[in-house]
């Protein structure tokens, strides 16, 4: 087995980055979920509501944010500029004191998701636990749902387009890494993924919300599907599970075309 592809969220909910390698630190990979879009009181915002937000595209310049979308002209995002003021936010119940960016960033977007917002950063100096349910003391991540890495198998996915009148992509389950050379669902049963550089613990399957039925090559909603689907055979305790949270138990590069060794 293999890793296929790699992709970073540089802004939670906003488009991916497909990567050749990327550089795992103790919150996943270097710049995911690293900023996120929040309404002017704090509230964060993803496809969820507001499915348009898969239209923006976004690039990393070293440690620099470029955000472009059709019509616009690119925003480049310098963290040192970002303007010093914090705002309190939370997701999904973590409370984060958010380092918001200079107006400038915050009015391109609200002009790009016709919408008021504001883009934050998370701080150097916040420290956001894992929930302890499944993770240990320590163990953290920034504004990523739950967990650091989600890991979704390219078998899994081709099981699950068989069972759709009209195939998904990838980029639907918006992971961060792609597994190729296993079985269908396999990775329900692995508790510890290995490469020459890298060691990660799986901790939980992903419960999937509502986001996979956006199409994110239009930000348009595209009914029921791939959930309804899922839900006829990828059910637990009320939760449509598809693909698996990793924490790092190492940091390093990991690269497309690794072998990986899994553990069960």
């Amino acid at each position: 087995m293999q890793i296929s592809a790699l992709f970073v969220y540089p802004v939670k909910s906003l488009r991916g980055i497909a990567l050749q390698s990327a550089q795992i630190i103790a919150t996943g990979f270097e710049f995911d979920r690293h900023w996120m879009v929040v309404a002017p009181d704090g509230t964060f915002m993803t496809q969820r509501s507001h499915p348009q937000m898969a239209l923006i595209e976004t690039a990393m310049e070293g440690d620099k944010l470029i955000l472009s979308t059709f019509g616009m002209e690119p925003c480049m995002v310098d963290p040192d500029q970002a303007n010093g003021e914090r705002l309190g936010t939370a997701v999904w119940g973590d409370a984060v004191n958010a380092m918001e960016h200079g107006v400038g960033a915050s009015e391109w977007l609200s002009q790009a998701l016709d919408v008021p917002c504001k883009l934050v950063a998370f701080p150097a100096d916040e420290n956001r636990q894992c929930d302890r349910r499944f993770a240990r003391t320590g163990e953290h991540t920034e504004f990523a749902d739950g967990f650091p890495l989600l890991l979704v198998s390219r078998e899994s996915l081709d099981d699950l387009n068989r069972r759709l009148d009209s195939p998904v992509g990838m980029d639907r389950f918006r992971p961060n890494i792609v597994v190729t050379g296993g079985q269908p669902y396999a990775e329900d049963g692995w508790k510890r993924l290995r490469t020459d550089e890298i060691d990660l613990r799986f901790v939980k399957s992903c419960a999937r919300c509502s986001v996979p039925t956006v199409d994110q090559q239009t930000g348009a909603l595209s009914g029921p599907e791939p959930i309804h689907t899922l839900s006829s055979y990828r059910q637990r305790d009320g939760k449509v599970l598809f693909g698996m949270n990793l924490v790092p138990q190492s940091t390093g590069r990991v690269h497309v075309g690794d072998n990986i060794t899994v553990s069960t």
